[in-house]
């Protein structure tokens, strides 16, 4: 795997397996990779010929008391999951690279609707950087593909309304989540957590799972369902931040003539903010 850190040489590096008749699969991340991170590379690696990574923590998505400065970083070993996933090229740019004349003035993408509520409203501004960067990456790199992970399941509903409206010749593939054994997804902040807390997380997810049989089972007193999961998120030692039921292709509120539903959540665990959400098919809801 080479790794590059200037545009001049990733362009070089895809031109010349575009020579070689190549398809270029990509994978955006911001490093300190796990198993989920190397999932996407492998169904890249699936799906493409020639795979490009990129790690970049990129200052535009962050809030200004957001973890941009403590955000872990681990380029070695991240290089060693990328070669073992199958990935040949990455780029590892520096910010100086990404935005040469500074943030202040930099044209942003804003993409609206789905963006809205959830990580966009507790995050303003969160979503404007992501799909900023996520535009310059595909602007740079140019793949015919791309993998995101359904764990950020608001940020792939952003991305696919970005390439949709703006015409960019991009497939995107959405990948399940990646989880622990007992069912914590798995995610760079989870190394945040202590002992304690790491033990106690696996409860969002189930908050999750009982409000998803329940309307399977026929509940159709959504307020309720949502409420009781708060409370147990609480009695676990979660500081729920929103947990929403949504309509899984708009990312608007459930109504009860929609059947693909998404119940989606974030929640506090000490200073460690964790983002989870479950997808569910059934009959309307009464």
């Amino acid at each position: 795997m080479n790794t590059v850190k200037s545009v001049r040489e990733l362009r070089a590096a895809i031109a010349q397996a575009r020579a070689d008749g190549k398809q270029i699969g990509f994978v955006p991340t911001m490093g300190n990779l796990h198993a989920g991170h190397a999932a996407l590379v492998e169904k890249a690696a699936q799906r493409a010929d020639f795979v490009v990574a990129s790690i970049f923590v990129n200052p535009l998505q962050f809030g200004p008391h957001e973890d941009l400065d403590k955000y872990p970083r681990s380029l070695a070993a991240d290089q060693k999951k990328l070669i073992e996933a199958g990935c040949q090229l990455l780029f590892n740019p520096e910010v100086a690279e990404m935005y040469p004349h500074g943030m202040q003035g930099q044209t942003i993408v804003s993409v609206p609707d789905v963006s809205q509520g959830l990580c966009g409203g507790s995050r303003p501004g969160h979503f404007d950087g992501v799909a900023t960067v996520v535009t310059k990456l595909f602007n740079m790199v140019q793949p015919d593909l791309a993998v995101f992970g359904q764990k950020d399941f608001q940020q792939l509903a952003v991305i696919r309304a970005l390439v949709r409206d703006l015409n960019i010749p991009v497939q995107i593939i959405g990948e399940p989540t990646v989880r622990a054994e007992d069912g914590l997804a798995l995610s760079s902040r989870n190394g945040y957590l202590s002992a304690e807390q790491r033990a106690a997380a696996p409860a969002l997810y189930r908050s999750l799972e009982q409000i998803a049989q329940a309307l399977r089972g026929g509940e159709r007193d959504v307020a309720g369902l949502l409420d009781t999961a708060r409370q147990q998120q609480i009695a676990a030692g979660f500081r729920p931040d929103y947990l929403e039921l949504r309509e899984a292709n708009s990312l608007r509120p459930a109504s009860a003539q929609d059947r693909q539903l998404v119940i989606l959540a974030a929640a506090f665990i000490g200073n460690t903010r964790l983002i989870d959400n479950l997808a569910l098919e059934l009959d309307a809801i009464h």
